[in-house]
């Protein structure tokens, strides 16, 4: 049987990828990750799509020891959301260690229930300047994971080199635009749907949504394109 282990926050990215894997894989699990994050209404969000959407199992891990470790503006509920970069040229909303946590907590997820596919919504093209979401360092955990559990594990990016407009595209192409539009979570203050409108998240996710709509042929020949 074909499995696949799908990194899933419930917000748009994530929700894609599970829409396209559900379509692929005979079998697919969701994995989600509780890091006490200010926008944990997130979790509840997953836990109702991957029902919805009919995952085969969805496991919801407690990984609090990175709040402890780990301080961001999600992390911290006393430290805003930024639009602007710190003195060390990263969003203030990085969660330093999060993505390398994440993917090795999913591939011995994926080791235990037999998948060789894990797939996670990470994107270098339109990203929100994050060093753990780069093509490189996946490549590099993907490595270390097969080394490290001599298990043969194929960590996919399906929105690697998508930009927003085209991420909008895709979803639009498994008939899905609707559900992540309105049922999705993305927003760092926690907000359904098109969110606060003020964070980094909402910004980025509005403009991918009004470029798709304004240029809907354009954008999903480029996604097509950049999905042969």
């Amino acid at each position: 049987m074909n499995k696949a282990v799908v990194i899933f926050s419930g917000g748009q990215d994530s929700t894609t990828c599970l829409v396209q894997a559900l379509t692929q894989f005979d079998e697919v699990h969701a994995i989600t990750y509780d890091y006490g994050q200010r926008h944990r209404q997130e979790i509840e969000i997953a836990q109702q799509l991957a029902k919805k959407l009919g995952a085969k199992a969805h496991k919801v891990m407690d990984v609090t020891l990175l709040n402890e470790l780990a301080v961001s503006s999600l992390t911290r509920d006393d430290i805003p959301v930024s639009h602007d970069l710190g003195e060390n040229g990263l969003p203030n909303s990085f969660v330093p260690g999060r993505n390398i946590l994440f993917l090795t907590l999913a591939g011995i997820y994926a080791y235990q229930v037999g998948a060789k596919t894990l797939i996670t919504g990470v994107c270098e093209t339109d990203f929100s300047g994050y060093p753990d979401c780069r093509d490189e360092f996946v490549k590099a955990m993907n490595s270390a994971l097969s080394l490290g559990m001599d298990y043969q594990l194929d960590i996919k990016t399906p929105l690697m080199w998508l930009n927003k407009a085209e991420t909008w595209a895709m979803a639009d192409h498994y008939r899905a635009l609707e559900m992540v539009r309105d049922e999705t979570l993305t927003c760092y203050n926690g907000i359904v749907g098109s969110g606060c409108g003020d964070c980094p998240a909402c910004d980025l996710r509005a403009k991918g949504l009004a470029d798709y709509q304004d240029n809907a042929d354009e954008v999903m020949a480029s996604y097509k394109q950049k999905s042969l």
